[in-house]
């Protein structure tokens, strides 16, 4: 099973969601570390493909949202949660959207220094 890597206050953003969204989406995380989808995780449009998924729960009417990504062999991320305030449909607000693109490039050099290094080591 691949660890799960919290980028920023992520973490502590997902504790301050309520109990249910929080078991929703603890389920999707679980479910990505064992290489598996969830049915509530779906790839977040503006990424290019499905390696940066959007999970979407909703809990007495509201709307919340947590941001992880796959693309990486070794390890999960989760790279932002948040409560959906958009007035505009379904589409996520662009303050978010830059949030998930810088936490991504965090998440990126994360993974080149802690995982690159083991396989190098590994290999000696």
């Amino acid at each position: 099973m691949r660890p799960v890597h919290f980028i920023a206050s992520c973490l502590r953003d997902l504790r301050r969601l309520p109990p249910d969204v929080r078991t929703d989406f603890g389920f999707a995380i679980y479910e990505a570390q064992k290489g598996e989808k969830a049915l509530s995780a779906v790839p977040m449009v503006g990424f290019g493909s499905a390696k940066v998924l959007e999970i979407v729960s909703d809990h007495d009417g509201e709307t919340y949202r947590a941001v992880s990504t796959v693309k990486f062999a070794k390890a999960v991320y989760v790279l932002h949660a948040f409560q959906k305030k958009s007035k505009r449909g379904i589409a996520t607000p662009l303050a978010d959207l830059s949030v998930v693109k810088e936490r991504l490039k965090v998440a990126e050099a994360h993974y080149r220094a802690t995982y690159s290094a083991r396989s190098e080591k590994d290999a000696k």
